[in-house]
This record gives structure tokens, sequence and C-alpha cells, in this order.
């Protein structure tokens, strides 16, 4: 069963405050790259780490456009941990660019990945509204997404990649927003299986990757 985490991120600063505390341990004292950094509110968070962010945009260490590379500028397996949460949805070269976290960890890739179908579903069922990210706005925008897919989609690609990398999940656990007990069972009841579940009322998955051990080379 998927563990479930009650939370939900109205700001990029409230993810950061979750980040830091959830998994702070991964965090003080290592050499981290945040991927995605925007305005490196983590490095704020936590004083005690080696910290580079990358970022198109923001207040980052390096400024990259992760489109348009083919290889992150950094050396194999030379940052502890990789952090990229909610950023994969947000370029074409997905699959490429995961490949690159794996690279240039040397122990720990924490990602995260939204559930699309979360903010979709009620506009849907009604037939009016919209949902962050999608649409088709008069004027281009920056932060909007490029894939549209659920959380049993997420898991799926998520375990795909244990056949392609020298990897395990350490950890991986769902957050939705709290609501009451005697809903959230009901909604269990009615809908039947943990990912049709999910798939409605989760908001994010999360993973914890961590380098097999006979691979571990920290530079």
């Amino acid at each position: 069963m998927m563990r479930v985490e009650y939370i939900h991120f109205p700001s990029r600063e409230i993810r950061i405050e979750f980040i830091a505390t959830r998994f702070r341990t991964l965090l003080e004292g290592k050499r981290v790259l945040d991927v995605g950094c925007d305005e490196a509110f983590l490095n704020q968070k936590i004083s005690s780490m080696q910290y580079t962010g990358i970022d198109i945009g923001g207040n980052p260490d390096i400024r990259l456009d992760l489109e348009k590379i083919d290889r992150l500028p950094f050396d194999d397996q030379i940052f502890d941990t990789v952090l990229c949460s909610d950023v994969l949805e947000h370029i074409d070269n997905l699959h490429l660019i995961f490949g690159e976290l794996i690279r240039v960890s040397c122990r720990h890739v924490v990602i995260s990945l939204p559930n699309n179908w979360n903010c979709a579903r009620l506009p849907l069922q009604r037939g009016r509204g919209s949902f962050a990210h999608y649409g088709l706005p008069v004027d281009p925008v920056k932060d909007r997404h490029k894939w549209f897919f659920g959380f049993g989609d997420a898991q799926r690609f998520v375990e795909g990649q244990l056949n392609k990398y020298p990897i395990a999940i350490k950890e991986t656990f769902a957050t939705e927003k709290r609501r009451p007990l005697p809903l959230r069972l009901l909604r269990r009841v009615v809908h039947g299986s943990q990912e049709s579940y999910l798939n409605r009322y989760s908001n994010t998955l999360w993973v914890v990757f961590e380098r097999r051990s006979h691979e571990f080379i920290c530079h």
C-alpha cells in the first residue's frame, strides 16, 4: 500500500518548507544539486549544505535551459543528493534529464511528480473551468506542463527506471490535501483500488532513489 501524507502546496515556499523538513537528513551537510531551484529558497532553509541550484529563471547559481542540453554541466557522481521537485513535467526531454539526475548523484535522487488528474477532475466533470498549467492562454506563459499524467502513470514511470539505471527505490509516498476522515474512508470505499483513489485525490508522488551500494563512487 502506498503511504499517504496529508499536505497540499498552495505556494512554492510551502513546498520548499516541506522538502527542507521532510528530507533534512538527505540535505544537511551534503553536496546538493537543486534542479529547478527557482529563487533557491531551499538554500535559505538549510545553511549547512554545499548547495548548487540550476534553473532557467529565478535566482540560480547556474542559469540553464534543460530543454537545450543533452548533459548537465557536472562530472559523474559528484553530488550526495540531487533534488528535482515538480520539474520534469515541464520539459520535453524528461527521460534524458532523468538519466542525468542519476548520473551526477553518488547516493540519492529525490523527485516529485504532480498528479495532473487531481486538478483536472472537477473541471472536466462540470464541463467548465480550467486547471493549472494547461489550457490555451491568449499569451504565452512560462509555467506550463508538457506532459499530462495521473498518479498511476507517475508510479509506472518511476518503477520503469529501475531497469535502466543502477538505482533502487528507498522511499515513496503520496501527498494529499487533508480532508475529514469519514470523507476519506467513504471515497476509498467508493473508488475501490488504491490507484483509482490516488488518481483522483492525491496531489503529488514523491520518490527517493538510492544508488545501489556497489555503485557508490562519491567524489
